[in-house]
């Protein structure tokens, strides 16, 4: 393979990323297929994160690539605002038949971050369209990631994704996390304890009242943060409380969407249905950038009043629906239904997860969870130097032909859904190796 590799890496301020670390010496990925990358020096890297958590059907799949392509000859680009095109609606109807009702319409957005920024300003106004006005506080979770917006950092709770930013949205409140390692460690599956957590939401609730709380975001399961699973009992809880108190449930399924869980959303998997779910990545297997927010008849039909020539929410993207990211999503929606993708979790679950709690009792893991095709490997972080042994075992992976996921000293693993048996005991023997050797 000859790629031509840059020789200014300085212009390009890099995401997420240690830029100085990463450009004295850098990564560069040249080309993916199935379940592999390929470096620009030609070295093969088993991808064990689905990119970024996005790459569910495999790298390189021809029937996304020629859909995107045809897409591109036949209509290139349609605007969104009082027009549309006939892809927009028929991807609409597929994706709101994959959920449970009354989740029958779907917003279009670009990303998770935006999918999260859609979901708050439409509970905001949802609540105003029915004279709740004074509904317009919003409750996260500790720990919880909701995208990098403005809303998305408010309502998370990843103290680096805020503390640069200044005061953030005002009239944010957060519930705690749920991870409880001391009686906890090494679950498989939902953990026993800690249903309980979801009872502070009612501390908050008598704190604030009710009539002044539009809306609670939580992920089902807490991705980006290191793979906390919910404990049993939890979401049916807070899904509970909020029918209560008429507060809307918002569930971020931007990671737990198509098929990670092996299921194809997370409401199938926990049968816990909120009012609205935001969801991306998986939506077009990463190809394209694209999102959308799901919601009920009942939240559209607060807003669809008035005179019929009048705009009723006043929200929207350029490239809503765009297109070409339409065609990439339905040609990714006929690969996960031809190949049983969205539903393969199962099939593979129990081998993942034996093969995951076997690394139980290396140097420095502290715990080990999982739940369908995700899972996490937390370290012992070393004193005073947060996050950098789970980062030199990222590089060393690298270096040993295997592409993880590190958060904090969180290894955090979610393979396309292709993965084979013998790619797990690859993935798992490579960390095992690198555990031993680590500082």
């Amino acid at each position: 393979m000859n790629v031509p590799v840059p020789n200014n890496l300085e212009a390009f301020w890099m995401p997420f990323t240690a830029n100085r670390q990463f450009k004295k010496a850098p990564r560069l990925l040249a080309s993916a297929s199935g379940m592999y990358y390929t470096t620009v020096e030609g070295r093969k890297l088993l991808d064990a994160a689905a990119g970024l958590w996005c790459v569910n059907a495999g790298h390189g799949r021809r029937e996304i690539v020629d859909a995107v392509a045809n897409q591109v000859g036949e209509l290139d680009y349609a605007p969104a605002f009082q027009m549309g095109h006939p892809k927009a609606f028929e991807l609409a109807a597929r994706l709101t038949s994959m959920m449970p009702k009354p989740l029958d319409h779907v917003f279009f957005t670009n990303s998770g971050s935006e999918s999260v920024e859609t979901a708050l300003k439409i509970a905001l106004a949802y609540q105003r369209a029915r004279g709740k006005g004074t509904k317009t506080r919003l409750i996260g979770r500790e720990r919880g990631y909701h995208g990098v917006n403005f809303g998305g950092i408010s309502v998370g709770g990843i103290p680096t994704n805020r503390k640069f930013f200044g005061s953030l949205l005002t009239g944010v409140d957060h519930i705690r996390h749920t991870h409880d390692i001391e009686r906890n460690a090494y679950s498989r599956g939902q953990p026993e304890y800690g249903v309980e957590f979801a009872d502070e939401l009612e501390r908050i609730i008598y704190l604030h009242d009710a009539s002044n709380i539009a809306a609670v975001i939580v992920e089902p399961m807490s991705g980006s943060t290191g793979v906390l699973v919910p404990p049993k009992g939890y979401l049916e809880r807070l899904r509970a409380i909020c029918t209560k108190h008429d507060i809307l449930l918002i569930f971020d399924e931007v990671i737990t969407g198509f098929g990670r869980l092996g299921t194809p959303f997370a409401v199938d998997y926990f049968g816990v249905v909120p009012d609205m779910v935001a969801t991306a990545k998986g939506i077009t297997n990463g190809v394209i950038p694209m999102g959308g927010v799901f919601c009920s008849s009942e939240i559209y039909d607060a807003f669809m009043t008035g005179p019929e020539h009048a705009i009723e929410l006043f929200h929207g993207y350029t490239y809503s629906a765009h297109p070409v990211a339409c065609a990439a999503s339905m040609a990714t929606l006929d690969i996960y239904a031809n190949e049983g993708l969205l539903t393969r979790g199962p099939e593979l679950a129990q081998y993942f997860e034996d093969a995951l709690h076997s690394l139980k009792g290396l140097p420095h893991v502290i715990d080990i969870r999982n739940i369908g095709l995700v899972g996490a490997i937390e370290l012992r972080p070393i004193e005073g130097e947060p996050t950098k042994r789970a980062f030199a075992a990222f590089l060393s992976a690298y270096e040993k032909g295997v592409m993880m996921r590190t958060t904090g000293d969180i290894i955090a693993l979610s393979p396309p859904l292709i993965v084979s048996k013998a790619e797990i005991d690859t993935l798992v023997s490579v960390i095992a190796d690198v555990l031993k050797t680590l500082p």
